[in-house]
């Protein structure tokens, strides 16, 4: 993984130490301008040879030329006949070899990603390259519980801490992943049978319930107070809301079952993939229920996915239902992201809609929309530089910025191996996957 040289940083010390021998007051952070590109912002109607200012890791201000003026000593960047977008939101990845859950038991909330991500995979460079700049990390879906998601800025880093979302609180952000359908239909302890699947799942729920309902008697008095329970404890903060479910489901039958099971304990849930969510769009769209959709134009896969539709975007958002793409990397590859888009919008959904789906979409399933998602003034600074229509097929990432910083250059032979392939891309990147052999499962 090539780390570039902090030149940011060597900036604003220089402006820094300008300032404090002048005034002795605190140095501002370095301004960047980039002028000149058309700029989709996602929340207002297209720029035409707009200006976005980043200020450190922030976005300062974005708008027509005219009406954004670029501060006396800002680094200019010209990307003038280019498309600047916002950095985009893969609401469903496995970059990172991530593993959850082993065989010993279908439900394992304790498990976290977070103690399996490599920081260093170059499955993590090859999302850079294109153009996902946050992204939802999840275990495989072999299981009816494997874990808790984690969510990942793909900043240039060494280790998990520097690339992890932080809550207000400083506790790593993330969800919990779910399944039902045929992956997690095994041989005992697992569930043979539909039916036998979800008996296990509501059973754990309720024991969370309980679990729950028992320390708010004991009132903190040690004892009264439950044995400490790592597992509970993630299902409470499940049946309490603060951590979102993220459930993958395919049939229309076992779609409708996770709305039950979402009715009956009050969870908040994301559906993902929903390959027969077209026949079911009224049903999610009256239970609120985001859609994080997968799409696949190859034969091949799984006979409970037979009847994905490229249309089953359009058909979601016309109904009313919040219509998010994902990855699934390596089910489909991090770097043909934007593809997803289009093909949705070659079979009828709005381009609106489906730019909005690859950013502010799933950054609401993410709760990061205060954060990314929009070019928007005080967001986090990640954009993406593209050659042309976000949804055209000779379309390029040219470059990626993260919280400010450059973490994708096309012009870099390094970086450029990782967009196109070739000896040495995936030097360090090994095809675990978390979805085979004793993890099970797949997209």
């Amino acid at each position: 993984m090539s780390l570039r040289p902090p030149c940011v940083l060597a900036c604003a010390l220089v402006l820094g130490a300008c300032a404090t021998s002048q005034q002795n007051t605190t140095p501002q952070e370095p301004v960047q301008a980039f002028t000149g590109a058309r700029i989709l912002p996602v929340d207002g109607p297209p720029i035409e040879r707009g200006t976005l200012l980043v200020r450190g890791k922030t976005i300062l201000a974005v708008g027509p030329a005219d009406a954004v003026a670029v501060p006396e000593g800002a680094t200019r960047i010209d990307v003038s006949g280019k498309v600047l977008i916002p950095g985009l939101v893969d609401s469903h990845s496995h970059i990172g070899s991530v593993a959850g859950a082993d065989s010993s038991s279908p439900i394992q909330p304790e498990v976290r990603a977070l103690d399996s991500i490599n920081a260093r995979d170059a499955g993590i460079q090859k999302a850079q390259a294109g153009g996902i700049t946050t992204v939802n990390v999840m275990p495989g879906s072999g299981h009816l519980l494997s874990g808790q998601t984690i969510y990942l800025k793909l900043r240039d880093g060494r280790t998990v801490d520097d690339l992890a979302v932080r809550n207000a609180d400083g506790s790593v952000a993330g969800g919990i992943k779910m399944a039902n359908g045929t992956n997690p239909m095994r041989e005992p302890p697992f569930g043979g049978t539909r039916g036998k699947a979800a008996a296990l799942m509501r059973a754990q729920l309720h024991r969370a319930r309980d679990y729950r309902d028992k320390v708010a008697r004991a009132a903190g008095d040690p004892e009264k107070l439950p044995e400490r329970s790592l597992a509970m404890e993630a299902l409470v903060e499940v049946l309490e809301g603060k951590r979102m479910v993220h459930h993958h489901t395919h049939r229309q039958d076992d779609i409708v079952t996770v709305l039950r099971l979402q009715q009956e304990f009050g969870f908040r849930v994301v559906l993902h993939h929903v390959s027969e969510g077209w026949k079911v769009a009224d049903e999610i769209a009256a239970a609120k229920v985001p859609c994080s959709v997968i799409v696949i134009d190859s034969p091949g896969g799984k006979l409970e996915a037979v009847n994905m539709s490229l249309e089953n975007g359009a058909v979601l958002d016309r109904a009313g239902v919040l219509v998010g793409f994902h990855s699934d990397d390596g089910i489909t590859d991090s770097r043909l992201f934007l593809r997803s888009a289009a093909l949705a919008v070659r079979a009828g959904m709005d381009r609106t809609k489906a730019l909005e789906a690859l950013t502010i979409a799933n950054a609401r399933m993410l709760d990061m929309e205060s954060r990314v998602g929009t070019l928007t003034a005080g967001k986090d600074a990640d954009f993406v530089v593209l050659s042309g229509d976000p949804f055209s097929v000779q379309t390029r990432v040219l470059a990626t910025w993260v919280d400010g910083t450059k973490v994708f250059d096309l012009d870099d032979p390094q970086d450029r191996l990782m967009a196109e392939g070739g000896y040495g891309a995936s030097d360090d990147q090994a095809f675990s996957m978390c979805c085979y052999g004793a993890q099970g499962g797949g997209q």
